[in-house]
C-alpha cells in the first residue's frame, strides 16, 4: 500500500511581520477549551494567540527590538518568561489581562541558548539561564539540568552540588536544541549536522548514547517530544518540520509547508503542534490524535 501524503495545516496564523524564533502553548490560560499560543518573533515582540478566532490577542514589546528566544508559563499560568538577545530574561504578569513587565534579569550571554525551569514544588522554582560564569545556586534537594554545548556533547548537572554528574559526546556539530522524557529516562538532541542522537539516564545518573537517526539535510533548530511520549518533531533548516516515532524513531512524515527555515516546534498538552518559521507563518497541525 501506497503511504499517505503528508497532511496540511489545520489553519496558519499570519501577522507577526518578523521572522518566529519561540513558541509555547500555555495550558494555563484557556479560551473556550483552547490553550493560548505564544509566539516570540525576531523583531522583539511577543505574540498571544487565540486558537479559536485565530487572531492575536494581544502583543508584548520588552525587548527592545531584539530578538525573542525563548518562552515558558510558570506553573500558575497567568505568569510568563521570556528571553530575549538584548541580554533580557522578563518575567510578565498576564493574569486580568495585564501584560506589564514585572521584573527582569540581566543575561552574561547573547549566544543561543534557553534558559530552563525546574519545578520545585508550589510557589517556588529554580531557573536556569545561559552565562559565563560560576554563579552559586541555593537549591535543594538536587535538582537535575541538562544541557547542550558547542562541542557537541550533552550533560547532566547536579545544580546544588554545581558539577556534571555525567556527560557524553552526541555531535560533530553544535547542540542546538534537546528534550527529556522523564518516565523513559530518555532524551534527543539535535545539531547543525544531519542526525539526532539518542541517549538514555541510567539509575547512578550516567548518560548513555543509545543511537542516531540519520537526516536528510544538515541542521535541526528544535525538538520536542509530543506530552504523551508518542511521537516527536523537529524543525528543519532545511524549511522540513519531521515527526517521527518516539520508542523506535521510525519517521512519520515530512511536513513541507513552510517557504523558509523552520526556528521551533511546540506541543498542546491535547496534542495539537505549532511551528514558527522564518517565513513569519505559524502552522498549527493535528497529527496522529491521541488515543
Amino acid at each position: 500500500m501506497a503511504a499517505l501524503p503528508p497532511p496540511d495545516p489545520q489553519f496558519v496564523l499570519r501577522g507577526t511581520q518578523s521572522a518566529v524564533h519561540a513558541l509555547h502553548f500555555c495550558g494555563g490560560a484557556q479560551e473556550q477549551g483552547h490553550p493560548l499560543l505564544l509566539s516570540g518573533s525576531l523583531s522583539g515582540l511577543v505574540h498571544i494567540w487565540s486558537l479559536q478566532t485565530r487572531r492575536a490577542v494581544a502583543t508584548l514589546d520588552g525587548h527592545e527590538g531584539q530578538c525573542v528566544t525563548w518562552l515558558q508559563t510558570l506553573p500558575q499560568g497567568h505568569q510568563l518568561l521570556s528571553q530575549g538577545r538584548d541580554l533580557k530574561l522578563c518575567l510578565w504578569d498576564l493574569a486580568e489581562g495585564r501584560n506589564a513587565v514585572v521584573d527582569s534579569v540581566r543575561l552574561e550571554s547573547i549566544g543561543f541558548c534557553r534558559g530552563s525551569v525546574l519545578a520545585r514544588g508550589h510557589q517556588h522554582w529554580t531557573l536556569a539561564v545561559p552565562g559565563r560564569g560560576s554563579d552559586e545556586a541555593d537549591s535543594s534537594p538536587r535538582p537535575l539540568l541538562l544541557a547542550g554545548y558547542e562541542d557537541g556533547s550533552v550533560a547532566l548537572w547536579d545544580v546544588s552540588e554545581r558539577k556534571v554528574c555525567s556527560r557524553i559526546a552526541c555531535h560533530t556539530e553544535p547542540v542546538m536544541a534537546l528534550d527529556f522524557d522523564s518516565q523513559k529516562a530518555r532524551g534527543v538532541s539535535g545539531s547543525a549536522e544531519k542526525a539526532l542522537a539518542v541517549w538514555s539516564l541510567d539509575e547512578q545518573q550516567a548518560l548513555q548514547a543509545l543511537r542516531t537517526q540519520e537526516l536528510t539535510n544538515p541542521g535541526i533548530a528544535d525538538v520536542k517530544i509530543r506530552p504523551d511520549r508518542k511521537i516527536l518533531a523537529t524543525a528543519g533548516w532545511d524549511h522540513r518540520i519531521r515527526v517521527f516515532h518516539w520508542w523506535t524513531m521510525k519517521p512519520l512524515a515530512v511536513l513541507a509547508f513552510h517557504s523558509a527555515t523552520v526556528h521551533c516546534v511546540a506541543f498542546a498538552t491535547d496534542g495539537l503542534m505549532a511551528a514558527g518559521s522564518r517565513d513569519q507563518r505559524i502552522s498549527v497541525w493535528s497529527l496522529y490524535p491521541r488515543t
